[in-house]
This record gives C-alpha cells, sequence and structure tokens, in this order.
C-alpha cells in the first residue's frame, strides 16, 4: 500500500491511476437538504464515478433514532460495507455529488469504526468531470468483504456532554452552520427548530474551508481561519452544525493539521434546537435568545 501517498485527501488524478488498485474501493456518498431538491441515488444511477458504490447516509444509520442519520452501531455499520465490497485492508475513498460535502461524514464514520485507511476525493464528482474522467451508469455489485468494526467513542459526543462542557466554561464548539443560522437571523431548514446556537460556540461555516472550484482549502488557510476565531489548538475541540454532516467537514480541516483530540456533536441542531430546556444564544456574539 502507498500509506504515503494515501490520504485524507486524494485528487481525482490520483484516484484516476490508483481507481483498479485491487484495494481502492471508491464511495459516492451524496446527500442533500430536504430543501435542495436533489435525489442523492438517482444522480449516483444517473452518473457515477466506475466501480463506485452508493453509501447511504440514512439508511446506514440508526434507524431506531428520530434524528436524522445518527451514528449506528458498529455491527449494523461493518454489516452495510461488507456489503459495499469493503474489507478490513481496503483503502476507501469518498466522494459526492457536491464538491467535498457528505462525503466527509462517511469519511468519518469509517475513522470513528476504526478504519484509518480513508480518504476524500478533493472535490468530489465536480473534480472528476472537469478533469474529463468517465463516469458510468451501470450499478456496481462488488463481492462481500470481510470485515469488523471497532470503534473509537472519544470521536463522538452527545448532549449531556456538552451541557457538562458548557458547566465547566470552556466549550470551544465550532458550529459549521453558516453565519445567518448560527445568530438566529435565519430560520432553520427543519421544522419546529429554535433558531440561535449553542452559548458560547463560534461560527466557523464549512464553506470558507473551501476554493471556488470546489475543492478544499489549504493547511495556511485553516490555520488562518482557526487564527481568526482565536481557536486554542491546545484544548480538545467540539464540532457541531444542523444534523453532524457538514460538523464533520470542520472536523476533517483540523485533522488535516494534525489535530487529534476533535469530537462531532452528532445530534448537532436538530437536537440541540428542538428540546425545549436547552440554553439558546443568538447573535454573532451569544445575546441570550
Amino acid at each position: 500500500m502507498e500509506s504515503v501517498t494515501f490520504g485524507p485527501l486524494v485528487t481525482a488524478d490520483w484516484l484516476a491511476k490508483h481507481l483498479q488498485a485491487p484495494d481502492i474501493r471508491v464511495l459516492d456518498a451524496s446527500w442533500y437538504l430536504p430543501n435542495d431538491g436533489r435525489d442523492a441515488r438517482a444522480e449516483y444511477q444517473a452518473g457515477h464515478i466506475p466501480g463506485a458504490g452508493f453509501f447511504d447516509l440514512d439508511e446506514i444509520s440508526d434507524q431506531e433514532s428520530p434524528l436524522p442519520h445518527m451514528l449506528p452501531g458498529p455491527e449494523k455499520f461493518a454489516s452495510a460495507v461488507r456489503k459495499l465490497g469493503i474489507g478490513n485492508h481496503s483503502r476507501v475513498v469518498v466522494y459526492d455529488g457536491g464538491g467535498v460535502y457528505a462525503a466527509v461524514r462517511a469519511w468519518w464514520m469509517f475513522r470513528i469504526f476504526d478504519h484509518p485507511a480513508v480518504a476524500v476525493l478533493d472535490g468530489g464528482l465536480h473534480q472528476w468531470r472537469a478533469r474529463g474522467l468517465p463516469v458510468e451508469t451501470l450499478p456496481t455489485l462488488p463481492r462481500s468483504g470481510h470485515y469488523a468494526a471497532g470503534f473509537r467513542p472519544e470521536m463522538v459526543c452527545a448532549l449531556p456532554d456538552i451541557l457538562n462542557r458548557l458547566e465547566d466554561g470552556k466549550p470551544q464548539i465550532l458550529d459549521a452552520r453558516g453565519p445567518g443560522r448560527f445568530s438566529g437571523a435565519e430560520a432553520e431548514p427543519r421544522a419546529g427548530l429554535r433558531s440561535g446556537h449553542i452559548p458560547g460556540s463560534l461560527n466557523l461555516h464549512y464553506a470558507r474551508l473551501f476554493n471556488a472550484d470546489h475543492t478544499m482549502a489549504g493547511e495556511k488557510a485553516i490555520r488562518a481561519e482557526l487564527d481568526r476565531l482565536g481557536v486554542d489548538l491546545a484544548a480538545p475541540v467540539i464540532t457541531t452544525c444542523g444534523s453532524g454532516v457538514t460538523a464533520a467537514i470542520l472536523a476533517f480541516a483540523l485533522h488535516r493539521i494534525g489535530k487529534q483530540d476533535v469530537t462531532l456533536y452528532d445530534g448537532s441542531w436538530v437536537e440541540w434546537g428542538s428540546a425545549a430546556d436547552t440554553p439558546v444564544a443568538t447573535g454573532t456574539s451569544g445575546e441570550p435568545a
């Protein structure tokens, strides 16, 4: 394996060169908000990277939770990725049709289930097509892989963990939503949620971490954004967003600059904003709601 050159971010040219390697498995992990008007599975069927399987974030989730696409248990994850032809020795490349968006949630899931050999395709399907590389519409029917999942609980947290962190007075929470949603000036795309943010959190809109061509910003730009917000890289960081998808983009960015003590709040604003007794702040400086 070319462990030195693989991950966490690979280019379309790299993937095209290594697409036929026996240990490479490619997954389309596209997912869109309900009001985006896009059908991820239909778009996958209309054209995907040759050999790619479809990683359904909503299906590979805790189906018993009332919250969207919450993390499944290790066994469910292992069963799903086995059917996608992935084994413990596979090098997995994830991409999506939005550039780099939901694919990073899939990246985070592989890592939390102790599969570090996973990379994100920089620029996603957009860059693949821009390079003139082929797509196919044929269904991908891989052999079932041999896969056993571990679990890294330090990578995920729940609502009580956030409340405890607030009591400690040093939350260092990064919220990936847009400024309007963070401040409370814009309504949430899901009905029934209060507007605003977790008190004491900082707003780092995930879009600030991308270039105009949908590729991800470099490490220097990532550090500049963190410096702008006054993030203490010597202290733990929690990432959050609307439903745990774009929070993974922040976790990914932090991983790229070598920060390991990063936790993702899986329930994110869908859980926090729907609870009746959680504290909510509004405005850019955190005025009480």
